[in-house]
């Protein structure tokens, strides 16, 4: 199963993270210098996958100018000689072909997946939430794609999470096929603790089969008044096997101002002439 393209879908308002949000699209928050969507466009590319779909929606044209190449500043550090930056940006250019599709209305993320139907075609594909970055080797949705490649079936990530948190995920049931790998039975979307079917919660990370998008344009709205692609996924499960797996690494909720912190604390620490100073700082902290 060779996965050629990704879905990103981007549209939302971001009102986890107003007011930065109200000019700023959400996937352009940074990770100490680099935005968000380029950590996922890098995971993408880890992988293999050629063509990257971004979904989007009205505001949101800085995503797609970020990928694009600027001719002036290129000049501007040349004529500099600032050789390293100069690579990063034009490096960041031919990561991967950048397509953009419109989602005219704010219907749920199921909606989102279902307005990159033309793109794709019949094809297996991967997406990815715009707002979960993963700190892995090989990548998160890489790790996926060998999955689906083995078992020729499509595969979602999934993570334990403790009973509090239910309410926030979409949660699986599902039987343990062999570490780490799980056949999953039925999806929940954001049960309570005493409806919760396991402690397993879908992250952001998927590989479909083009058969998601007939089953998404049949999919009436569920909760939050919205298409959900956990309803789709469970209407998926009864045709064909699904997985989940439980992904090696660290995940970031970039819309949780905590997990944001964090993210950045961590990414901080990994980065040459940044990661001593950083650590002399938090040494100081009366914690």
């Amino acid at each position: 199963m060779k996965i050629r393209k990704a879905v990103i879908p981007v549209a939302g308002f971001g009102t986890r993270s107003l007011p930065v949000t109200k000019s700023v699209p959400k996937p352009l928050l940074p990770i100490i210098d680099t935005p968000t969507i380029q950590y996922i466009v890098e995971e993408i590319v880890d992988a293999g996958i050629e063509t990257v779909v971004l979904v989007t929606g009205r505001d949101k044209g800085a995503i797609q100018d970020y990928f694009d190449r600027a001719p002036e500043l290129e000049a501007a550090l040349k004529a500099q000689n600032k050789t390293d930056l100069l690579k990063q940006i034009t490096d960041l250019a031919r990561k991967a072909e950048i397509v953009a599709v419109r989602q005219k209305e704010a219907l749920g993320l199921g909606h989102a997946v279902l307005c990159a139907r033309n793109v794709v075609g019949q094809e297996p594909f991967a997406v990815l939430l715009g707002d979960e970055i993963f700190d892995s080797a090989p990548s998160c949705i890489h790790q996926l794609a060998d999955v689906a490649s083995a078992r020729q079936a499509p595969v979602i990530a999934v993570m334990r999470v403790s009973p509090e948190q239910t309410r926030a995920y979409g949660i699986v049931s599902a039987s343990a096929v062999e570490p780490r790998l799980y056949h999953v039975t039925n999806l929940v979307e954001k049960p309570g603790p005493a409806s919760a079917p396991s402690d397993l919660a879908i992250m952001g990370r998927y590989v479909l089969p083009p058969e998601i998008f007939p089953i998404l344009q049949a999919t009436r709205p569920g909760a939050g008044g919205e298409i959900q692609l956990t309803d789709a996924l469970r209407t998926l499960a009864g045709q064909r096997t699904l997985y989940g797996y439980e992904f090696t690494g660290d995940r970031y909720d970039t819309s949780d101002m905590a997990s944001l912190v964090q993210a950045t604390v961590a990414f901080a620490l990994k980065r040459p002439g940044l990661a001593e100073r950083v650590r002399e700082y938090l040494r100081t902290l009366k914690l």
